[in-house]
């Protein structure tokens, strides 16, 4: 068997993993090469893991990785969409590494699956769109952070059934990222403001709602501007 620091995390699943924390019943829709539920499983931060992808040879990197560490007694290997593939209710699921409208479709599919879970989603794209469609769907969010990796950073969402109601500047950012003002959220707030100028660019050449992102980046904007000035 290898050692526990064979699976290493980078900055962006390490993030997940941190938001996840630790449970019984793990699952992880999307498992790809199956490093995060490995990783939770050698660290003791879960009894038993479900590894959902949408078909076998997207899960067959996961299956040779845990048939290596010798984990193969604690997980369920599922192929299906998305938690209608799952086999029992988890008690933590990740959803992580697609757009937020796929992430979204799944979570509202897969409703009955996920109503007692922790939820822990990484969009890579449509974060806003994410948000509406969680509370939409009567889930709460109860945590955010942002992760560097690299160049990159990554909104990372954690949610559980709930009500909420988000203001629009709450859709746009993130409720808790707004109010945690965590120190990378003006880098991810000029970023988000590049995007939105090259696309209202676009819009006014015709293609696409050149209000929907005049308002965009003035959420953007405020957000820099108040954590230039110091607000909390």
């Amino acid at each position: 068997m290898l050692p526990e620091n064979a699976i290493a995390l980078d900055a962006r699943l390490s993030a997940i993993r941190d938001l996840a924390g630790s449970c019984a019943r793990f699952a992880d829709i999307g498992a790809d090469h199956g490093r995060l539920g490995a990783h939770m499983l050698l660290h003791g931060l879960c009894e038993r893991a479900q590894l959902a992808d949408i078909s076998e040879a997207s899960l067959a990197k996961a299956r040779r990785l845990i048939y290596g560490l010798g984990l193969t007694g604690r997980v369920d290997f599922c192929v299906g969409d998305g938690a209608q593939a799952l086999r029992e209710p988890p008690d933590v699921a990740v959803v992580a590494g697609m757009g937020g409208q796929t992430i979204a479709g799944i979570v509202e599919r897969g409703r009955d699956m996920l109503k007692n879970a922790r939820l822990v989603l990484q969009p890579n794209v449509a974060a806003p769109e994410l948000r509406a469609r969680l509370q939409a769907a009567r889930f709460r969010i109860t945590n955010e952070v942002i992760a560097r990796d690299g160049r990159r950073l990554y909104v990372i969402i954690a949610a559980e059934a709930g009500e909420m109601r988000l203001t629009p500047e709450e859709t746009e950012a993130g409720p808790v990222l707004l109010k945690k003002r965590p120190p990378l959220l003006s880098d991810y707030a000029a970023f988000r403001l590049r995007v939105a100028g090259k696309a209202l660019q676009g819009a006014r050449r015709g293609h696409g709602d050149a209000a929907a992102f005049e308002r965009e980046i003035s959420i953007w904007e405020a957000i820099i501007h108040g954590d230039r000035a110091g607000h909390p």
